[in-house]
């Protein structure tokens, strides 16, 4: 047999587990200290030049592809 649940309830339940994962991302980045926060800031930055660094001249300059 199928166990019955209350959908009003349900949705409370999503809403508060949702928002207790939002609550923890939040205190885990707003928790770090200083020099962690730089080092973590440090990484994405390279991470973005590294990216960009791997683009296509050719395709970047043209933009219209191989048509």
């Amino acid at each position: 047999m199928a166990r019955i649940i209350n959908l009003r309830q349900a949705r409370k339940q999503q809403a508060r587990d949702r928002k207790r994962t939002d609550a923890d991302a939040k205190a885990a980045r707003h928790g770090e200290t200083r020099a962690v926060r730089e080092a973590r800031q440090a990484e994405e930055q390279r991470m973005a030049r590294v990216f960009d660094g791997h683009a296509r001249e050719d395709a970047a300059q043209d933009g219209s592809g191989d048509d």
